[in-house]
């Protein structure tokens, strides 16, 4: 039985815990959290406080991280890296390398293994680029993400003066696909691959026409894009908008023999109800696989790419062979 902690209780930490409960062999022991632990609702796991976590070093054979990238997995995963064998979903892929190599070093100096950046981009689709990329080297990748909601970007749009509530789908181009798709391996611009839809909810007596302006033209986030504004009551934001799906493609379009005549496509999609326990199934896949590579002395930091396929299953591998293979 692998034993898990989970740090930190949002979206993603409730996925965690009610994806430890399809695993049987793996136990939830507590949530960790910066919060009041009395304040916390879980789905049955006790709740202590984050300072506890160092005093459980003998209760948990792994602690999962479900931070946000931007301020405190690059501090959290480093330091509890010293006391745990960690997993986290680091996910702000230009800062991937920096990440890992300040996991690693301590990872490595403790005899601890961790894995970082798992769960879907990167992660899932980071293994769909590898592997066809691999296979195909003469080609070309394509990834689209949505029809979902991008949290990012509707924080962005959150933060403009008038503006109460917001949510932002992001949506793949349906012609880029089917270029990308053709085996032609077309040049597209993020422009060309994306579309943009805002659900705003303005605050009252709010000038919508600036609120919009202000949103088309934000650049890094909206001023490629056609994006398109809807603005909406709260109520029915509420009510349409309340969930967080996401999912996308990831597409190698490629060619094999002497004069590259002959056109291959491989492609890898998802289509995801909740973002956050879908991410939350890969982590507690991974921290099954990090136990276990730990267990084998493969300390340091690590990702999916240096995973063996069958250390994130709980199935035997005379299992996995019959049945799978």
């Amino acid at each position: 039985m692998i034993k898990v902690g989970i740090y930190g209780y949002g979206n993603l930490g409730r996925g965690v815990e009610l994806a430890l409960r399809q695993n049987p062999d793996m136990q939830g022991v507590g949530v960790f959290t910066r919060r009041d632990p009395k304040t916390v609702a879980t789905c049955g796991l006790p709740v202590y406080s984050a300072e506890e976590a160092l005093t459980m070093q003998d209760k948990i054979d792994v602690m999962i991280l479900c931070g946000g990238s931007a301020t405190d997995l690059p501090k959290q995963t480093p330091f509890l890296a010293e006391y745990f064998n960690v997993v986290d979903s680091f996910d702000t892929h230009a800062k991937i390398p920096q990440h890992a190599q300040a996991v690693g070093e301590v990872a490595e100096k403790f005899g601890k293994t961790a894995i970082i950046s798992a769960g879907w981009d990167p992660g899932m689709f980071s293994l769909a680029r590898l592997y066809s990329g691999a296979i195909l080297p003469e080609g070309q990748d394509y990834t689209f993400w949505g029809k979902g909601v991008s949290q990012g970007h509707s924080d962005a749009i959150r933060r403009i003066e008038g503006v109460a509530d917001a949510r932002q789908y992001t949506i793949p181009m349906a012609e880029a696909m089917q270029a990308a798709r053709s085996g032609e391996n077309p040049t597209l611009t993020t422009g060309e691959k994306h579309e943009r839809e805002c659900f705003v909810v303005a605050k009252e007596g709010a000038d919508l026409a600036k609120i919009e302006e202000t949103i088309k033209n934000m650049p890094n986030y909206f001023a490629d894009y056609k994006t398109t504004v809807h603005f909406i009551s709260q109520e029915e934001l509420n009510t349409q908008h309340a969930g967080l799906p996401h999912g996308g493609v990831v597409i190698r379009s490629g060619a094999t023999g002497a004069g590259k005549e002959h056109k291959h496509v491989i492609e890898y999609s998802l289509k995801l109800d909740s973002n956050a326990e879908f991410t939350a199934s890969v982590l507690v896949a991974c921290a099954r696989a990090v136990q276990r590579m730990n267990k084998e002395g493969a300390i340091g930091c690590k990702t999916l790419f240096d995973v063996p396929p069958s250390y994130l299953s709980a199935k035997p591998r005379e299992e996995l062979l019959k049945t799978l293979l």
